[in-house]
């Protein structure tokens, strides 16, 4: 019985020092391969960099690319639009993982009803679902979205 629990105690050590080296190993790793620098913007910097929006998109409108690159998976943006805005009917390849910097933005995915996000506000959109918006009056708006795939944005045609 003496021997069994010695044995037990020298499996726990083993283990113990096994998981303490492999971590250190991972994490000297992870370090070194840790070269990309931290970032912080805002939305009101002077040096963010906005271009245009698709062409479909009202007057006024802008992304700035805050990380990444649009042609690539996970890239996130500032979209901008006026104050009164309407943002046509659309839908996007990938899923939109947003946060509401300014502005009160009006939102209705198709099958749902509308939703209201205040400054602050989260709001998942799922890929391929079609979508309105509308900034109210106290824009500009400013939404910070996180797209899981590259950049994209298509019109819905209005059929009448």
């Amino acid at each position: 019985m003496k021997n069994k629990h010695l044995s037990l105690k020298l499996a726990a050590m083993v283990l113990l020092v096994v998981t303490f080296f492999s971590g250190t190993i991972n994490g000297q790793q992870s370090n070194e391969m840790a070269t990309e620098m931290s970032l912080v913007k805002s939305h009101t910097n002077a040096d963010l960099q906005w271009g245009p929006c698709p062409p479909f998109m009202p007057e006024g409108c802008g992304i700035a690319v805050l990380h990444g690159d649009p042609a690539k998976k996970n890239v996130d943006v500032f979209f901008k639009v006026q104050a009164n805005s309407d943002i046509p009917r659309h839908w996007h390849n990938s899923a939109e993982r947003m946060i509401l910097v300014s502005g009160k933005l009006y939102v209705t995915y198709d099958g749902e009803k509308e939703v209201v996000l205040n400054t602050g506000s989260y709001a998942f959109g799922p890929a391929k679902k079609p979508h309105v918006a509308r900034c109210g009056d106290e824009g500009p708006c400013v939404l910070f979205i996180a797209f899981e795939e590259p950049l994209d944005a298509f019109p819905m045609v209005v059929k009448e």
